[in-house]
């Protein structure tokens, strides 16, 4: 038997909800900064920081400032990526769930509680995306970081197909980025095909080689 279970979400889990959804997301900071110092157009550039004493452009110290500065910078904008992600969210779908969520046709908001402790989030809404009128969107899935790996993540997803399947949808739908690469694996282990990758047109996703991927999961009866 699970240790947990799914239920609608509460008034009572506003709160809590908002913060699992936003941890979640600001964790995987550390791992978009890792990507962008792999990426040759940054790599490059500290490199040849990193020669200018050797070559007697500027001092050792200054130097060693200069790459602190970049290193730093590339940091905070990896760090920026997710936190006004974050800080639209709260203020847009998240700032009242009950009203955006609970009290539309074809919307929905679920939460997983182990043990009276609220551990994991999950949403559905139709697709914003052309034939969304059919499919359904999966969002604001997240997992405590204490309780991943008990199946949490699965049935949440899970949920979100079931309720699609109920209002007769053709497939659902999510996006996700790449540095997710566990909550990739278990979408593609459930079932959900990858669409596309693709990079958000700013500036700040090219610089940073931020990639989105798009995956679907084509309900049973539409096959």
């Amino acid at each position: 038997m699970p240790r947990f279970i799914i239920r609608p979400y509460q008034d009572s889990d506003y709160d809590v909800a908002r913060n699992l959804f936003a941890c979640g997301i600001e964790e995987h900071s550390g791992e978009a900064f890792r990507h962008a110092l792999r990426l040759p157009h940054i790599w490059l550039p500290l490199s040849f920081l990193f020669l200018f004493p050797a070559l007697h452009l500027v001092s050792v110290t200054t130097s060693i400032l200069a790459m602190t500065l970049a290193v730093a910078g590339l940091w905070f904008g990896a760090r920026n990526l997710h936190t006004s992600y974050v800080r639209f969210s709260l203020s847009d779908d998240l700032m009242d769930i009950r009203k955006y969520y609970m009290e539309r046709d074809g919307y929905s908001f679920w939460v997983a509680e182990s043990g009276g402790e609220l551990v994991g989030t999950v949403a559905a809404l139709p697709s914003s995306q052309p034939g969304g009128e059919k499919h359904l969107e999966v969002k604001r899935l997240s997992v405590s970081r204490n309780h991943r790996g008990e199946g949490i993540g699965k049935a949440l997803c899970r949920t979100v197909i079931d309720f699609a399947q109920k209002r007769g949808c053709e497939a659902v739908v999510l996006t996700t980025t790449e540095p997710q690469i566990n909550a990739c694996k278990m979408y593609e282990k459930m079932g959900f095909r990858h669409m596309q990758t693709f990079i958000p047109p700013a500036f700040k996703y090219k610089l940073l080689d931020f990639k989105v991927l798009a995956y679907q999961y084509d309900l049973p009866n539409h096959r």
